[in-house]
């Protein structure tokens, strides 16, 4: 977050696509700041939400002028939700209820979901795996199905990403590498990424 003009005013980042239900005149949000911060341990009441110039910007109870909108420089705006809360989107998760599957593979626990990489070109799955962490794309065509319920997901990776692949090498004995590469695969269609946190 940062100041934005003179009467309070903060300018804030948003990472969650439905700021319309969680910023809302009343929400309180628990800060993360320094400790050595006036604001430690305090929440935040949101006044109200307004939009300049496609920016976010927000009026807090108790953030009256610039000078104390300024003290929130960089502070991270935590909001409570419940964990059974799911999006209204179909096939759409939030990151906290990704982390801590069983991430499943031709029907064999291959590690667990660790963390969710949101990447400007797709989002990926950090798998925890006994040989170290794999980075999924988090595509319809790797990964076919979430079951919270069954608490898995179901991945169909391609073959070399969770294995080495051998070299083949030609009569002559030299290493044959296939230079060609093939498309990278369409996004999720219906899965959006919803972190549950919003931030400056």
């Amino acid at each position: 977050m940062k100041a934005h003009g003179l009467k309070g005013a903060i300018k804030v980042e948003l990472y969650t696509d439905e700021p319309e239900k969680r910023f809302v005149p009343g929400a309180v949000f628990t800060l993360q700041v320094p400790t050595a911060s006036k604001w430690h341990g305090k929440t935040l009441e949101l006044v109200e939400l307004r939009w300049y110039n496609g920016h976010a910007v927000g009026f807090f109870k108790g953030v009256d002028d610039r000078d104390e909108a300024e003290t929130l420089i960089k502070a991270i705006l935590w909001v409570s939700q419940d964990p059974r809360e799911l999006p209204e989107e179909d096939d759409a998760w939030y990151d906290h209820q990704l982390v801590g599957l069983d991430a499943v593979r031709d029907g064999v626990t291959v590690g667990i979901v660790a963390r969710v990489d949101h990447l400007p070109a797709q989002d990926l799955l950090a798998i925890k795996t006994a040989a170290g962490e794999v980075l999924v794309p988090f595509v319809k065509a790797i990964v076919p199905e979430v079951d919270l319920a069954a608490g898995t997901v179901t991945l169909t990776p391609p073959t070399g990403l969770f294995e080495e692949v051998p070299e083949e090498a030609d009569s002559d004995g030299e290493v044959e590498v296939d230079a060609s590469a093939e498309a990278a695969p369409e996004p999720h269609a219906e899965a959006e990424r919803k972190p549950e946190t919003e931030t400056e």
